[in-house]
């Protein structure tokens, strides 16, 4: 796992962003994003996508550095750095991540938000505690057995 939560956010925001149909992402929804693609990638492949924490705040699963990183966007759609190279990951975890962002990416960061607090690796987790890998892992496998 050599990925960190920075170049899987700049994928994401890379793969949400189509100019032309005017779709953007915002930081809110790119956070949850990052905790669908951490979770499916810990039921898929027994891993994490990333090595980053998530941390359960008010509005949801946070990666606080990458939201730290992109707070100065506020709330208008997030962009990737000119030159910034898009990480590649290997066919099937390609494959996962284009699921991940086909099913998840359709939903409002809004509604995101509403999902992630309905769910039991947030709602399980005190404010401002890391949302451990196994409740994820544990969660997320229901979610693909179900599937």
């Amino acid at each position: 796992m050599g990925n960190t939560a920075l170049s899987v956010a700049y994928k994401i925001i890379d793969a949400c962003t189509n100019k032309e149909m005017g779709d953007f992402i915002s930081n809110l929804k790119l956070q949850k994003m990052l905790y669908y693609m951490q979770g499916f990638h810990l039921a898929f492949f027994d891993k994490p996508l990333f090595k980053e924490d998530i941390v359960a705040w008010r509005y949801g699963p946070v990666v606080p550095n990458v939201y730290r990183a992109f707070s100065a966007f506020g709330t208008s759609p997030l962009s990737v750095p000119d030159h910034t190279e898009i990480i590649q990951l290997g066919k099937k975890e390609e494959n996962m991540f284009r699921s991940v962002t086909e099913i998840y990416g359709q939903f409002s960061a809004v509604r995101l938000m509403d999902m992630t607090h309905s769910e039991p690796p947030w709602k399980t987790t005190d404010i401002n505690d890391v949302i451990s890998l196994n409740k994820l892992k544990r969660y997320f496998l229901t979610q693909i057995e179900e599937d």
